[in-house]
């Protein structure tokens, strides 16, 4: 992996893309797509994590605090970007990991699983004995004890099919997703606008202090994300 210099203004951007491309074997080449996708949102958010995305990650927060088996769902991009910030996140909300993939074959489901053990978890995903109504993709192979039985499910850049089909199953989904007109971001019952990297660790924190938001409202919450950008534009 080539690093990039620490001064550069955007040394944390360069330095995901060189994660990305580093775990080529396991990330899907349309995952770098989506992830070239959300750095123009970041852009547009100036890089930052703005107050309604605050607010939400305080809700994200509340619902993990209150869940009773809840669980974090993670992807090739995911695991290739965050796999120490999941694991720290998994310790401190209690919620199981487990890997969902939309191109899933049983050789990245290993590697990933390999991946997510070096970080002290593991991770569900392997042994999938259960299915998500609704679905007719790999991502509908999910296990009962993971996700089949979640009543909270953490997403992060997920597709806006499964985020339905997960919300149709009665649970509450949350998501991470740089994109607020996405239909993941529409359709999830909490939605954080925010680059992945940046927002687990104040998720972790907020939860390992047990702070939270007493009401959150999503989809006001993405007009205000909106509102931001657009304000910034004009600036």
């Amino acid at each position: 992996m080539v690093l990039p210099p620490k001064n550069h203004p955007r040394y944390k951007s360069l330095l995901a893309r060189e994660k990305l491309v580093k775990a080529s074997d396991v990330v899907a080449k349309q995952g770098l797509i989506a992830h070239g996708r959300g750095e123009a949102f970041d852009y547009l958010l100036g890089e930052q994590t703005c107050l309604p995305a605050l607010d939400a990650i305080k809700a994200a927060s509340s619902a993990l605090l209150a869940a009773k088996k809840p669980v974090i769902s993670v992807n090739g991009n995911v695991v290739a970007l965050a796999a120490r910030e999941i694991a720290r996140l998994s310790e401190v909300s209690g919620a199981k990991v487990e890997i969902n993939l939309f191109h899933r074959t049983p050789e990245r489901i290993l590697v990933l699983t390999k991946m997510m053990k070096k970080v002290g978890v593991d991770a569900l995903g392997e042994n999938a004995d259960d299915l998500i109504p609704g679905l007719t993709s790999e991502r509908a192979k999910c296990c009962s004890d993971g996700i089949g039985s979640a009543d909270v499910v953490l997403v992060p850049l997920e597709d806006g099919d499964r985020c339905e089909a997960l919300v149709n199953m009665g649970k509450k989904v949350i998501t991470i997703d740089l994109n607020p007109l996405s239909r993941t971001a529409q359709t999830a019952h909490i939605t954080i606008v925010d680059e992945l990297t940046r927002c687990l660790p104040l998720l972790s924190d907020f939860v390992k202090e047990k702070k939270g938001i007493e009401s959150f409202d999503n989809k006001q919450c993405l007009s205000d994300v909106l509102n931001y950008i657009s304000e910034r534009l004009r600036s």
